[in-house]
């Protein structure tokens, strides 16, 4: 068996999401230090807490509920996509209340609920988006100039079939499909600041109705992707990730304009 050629469109559709997963943050950050003249150590509280609350914490949930009450997506699957959407919401909103209280006592501010909410959303979109877009382009460099082919020629034939057969989601996946990652990470980005906002805006006003919103908020956004990616076209996903990203961002702006008149996303 051999590998096929990757379609240079696929690879430039994976350059054009590792630039929009890393560019954006990048961008954003810099607006929030020059335009909002927030502090970049609430950049990293959003980045740590991220890593903490939903890449750590929320995967050795994820452990229990497959091990243990045999939750998965082989299973019942819209008790996945609930169980999926609801442990996010709790992780991740759970995290920014306890970050935002313990770390952003001195900076707790619009400004700083907006740099919290780019560190956020931009590390997930970079480990997420940008190093598995990084990972795929690599491959397909290396699956285009014949080294892989030559590395698979070295194992046994069973192993050199497992993995051209895990190889070809490069060449059997419609190349826009690599152009949707980069734009499905700006759009979660800004449901990640908009999500920052409506909890910073939530625990300033003391509102027990604002901050589950954004439970609520989270867990409508996570339920519609997860539940609609086997069913509809991912450009329609991505429509409605849109969507639903301008709709959160739209009432965290509403919500601080409301709280205390000076909110500005216009970056």
């Amino acid at each position: 068996m051999e590998l096929d050629m990757i379609s240079p469109l696929a690879m430039l559709g994976s350059m054009c999401s590792i630039m929009l997963s890393f560019g954006v943050p990048i961008t954003l950050l810099i607006i929030g230090l020059k335009k909002y003249k927030a502090k970049a150590s609430s950049f990293f509280i959003g980045a740590g807490t991220f890593i903490v609350f939903a890449l750590v914490l929320e995967q050795f949930m994820h452990l229990f509920a497959m091990k243990v009450l045999g939750i998965g997506p082989d299973k019942n699957q819209w008790v996945y996509f609930t169980y999926a959407a609801l442990a996010a919401a709790v992780f991740e909103e759970t995290g920014r209340i306890v970050s935002m209280k313990l770390f952003m006592k001195k900076n707790f501010d619009f400004q700083n609920g907006f740099m919290y909410g780019v560190g956020h959303g931009g590390i997930e979109a970079i480990i997420i988006g940008g190093l598995g877009c990084c990972s795929s382009l690599l491959n397909m460099f290396l699956i285009n100039t014949g080294i892989m082919q030559a590395s698979l020629q070295t194992l046994p034939l069973d192993i050199q079939e497992q993995t051209i057969e895990q190889l070809s989601v490069f060449y059997t996946t419609p190349v826009s499909h690599f152009f949707a990652a980069g734009i499905e990470r700006t759009s979660a980005i800004a449901i990640q600041i908009g999500l920052s906002l409506i909890i910073y805006n939530g625990l300033k006003a003391k509102n027990v109705g604002i901050v589950a919103l954004a439970y609520m908020l989270h867990f409508i956004v996570d339920f519609v992707s997860v539940s609609c990616a086997k069913v509809l076209n991912v450009w329609i996903i991505e429509a409605l990730v849109m969507l639903m990203a301008v709709g959160v961002v739209s009432l965290a702006h509403i919500l601080n304009k409301k709280e205390d008149g000076k909110g500005d996303f216009v970056v």
